[in-house]
């Protein structure tokens, strides 16, 4: 019989998947966008988790799979690759885009990245892109992460840095919020788990990696700027992919709604340039590597 705790556990797991396939269709159909913003940031972390041919690899909270298209490309048809996400509809999305690619060696799987029960299965390699700090426990997801390497595999991930260093995003919020009548974060308050920026605190992310078992920890700030024609187009991407955003601002009847949108894009000018938008971001990109010998 389950107990109380499981089965709250399992309701909101239930209702965070749900949430997550609301903007499933929106990210994947800005995917020319995303991968520009994230090129530079997705090959580094693929290259720390020395990711090659051959190579078995994990990709937890994969989305609809931009980065394991790049990853299934490395490993080859001698590799494996299986993209995990809460989200049914991002897997889906995953699973197609990985087939139209003709990568038939990438499987995919519905897991919580806290609950992956992947534990023995000797991957190479596990990676994560902008979806470890949308978990409540993440020291629960690094533990799983690790349980699920080789002894010698490497783990690498990206997540955002501290909203000081964000600011369009931080704009973004900080408007959603007014919008939803959500009061704004005390200063200097605790950013709360599972939040965009919960995991940006200096130090934070290099103490969780060592508290799950991780060795030969790094951690550095990579810049990824939003770099779009206008502050429309960065609105558009907002509107059909920020699933915080938009979550947000659901409740509101349909002029609210709008008026928040002109109000976002209309704070967001700020980031015009001579030449177009750009969106100051920067991110987080970790690594570690599970110990040698295996903790019993």
């Amino acid at each position: 019989m389950s107990t109380t705790h499981e089965r709250a556990s399992s309701s909101a797991t239930l209702a965070s998947s749900q949430t997550w396939d609301k903007g499933a269709d929106g990210w994947n159909q800005n995917a020319a966008f995303i991968r520009a913003w994230l090129h530079d940031v997705t090959v580094a972390m693929l290259d720390a988790a020395r990711i090659g041919p051959g190579s078995r690899v994990l990709d937890i909270a994969a989305g609809a799979g931009d980065q394991t298209l790049d990853i299934g490309r490395l490993v080859g048809a001698r590799g494996h690759v299986l993209a995990t996400d809460l989200s049914a509809r991002f897997l889906a999305l995953a699973h197609d885009n990985a087939r139209a690619a003709g990568l038939q060696h990438v499987d995919t799987r519905i897991a919580d990245a806290q609950a992956l029960g992947l534990t023995g299965a000797d991957f190479d390699a596990a990676v994560c892109r902008l979806g470890l700090m949308f978990c409540r426990a993440p020291l629960d997801a690094l533990i799983e992460a690790r349980a699920a390497l080789k002894p010698g595999g490497r783990f690498s991930a990206v997540v955002f840095s501290h909203p000081l260093n964000n600011p369009c995003v931080a704009v973004s919020m900080a408007v959603a919020r007014k919008h939803a009548g959500l009061p704004a974060p005390s200063p200097g308050a605790p950013i709360e788990p599972g939040t965009l920026f919960s995991l940006g605190e200096p130090g934070l992310l290099a103490r969780l990696l060592e508290a799950a078992g991780f060795a030969e920890i790094d951690v550095r700030p990579v810049s990824a700027p939003h770099c779009l024609p206008s502050v429309s187009h960065y609105v558009d991407f907002v509107r059909t992919s920020a699933t915080p955003i938009i979550e947000m601002l659901a409740s509101l009847p349909a002029r609210a709604q709008s008026d928040a949108w002109d109000d976002l894009e209309e704070q967001l000018k700020l980031f015009t340039t001579a030449t177009g938008w750009e969106g100051p971001n920067q991110l987080l990109l970790c690594t570690g590597v599970a110990p040698n010998v295996r903790k019993i």
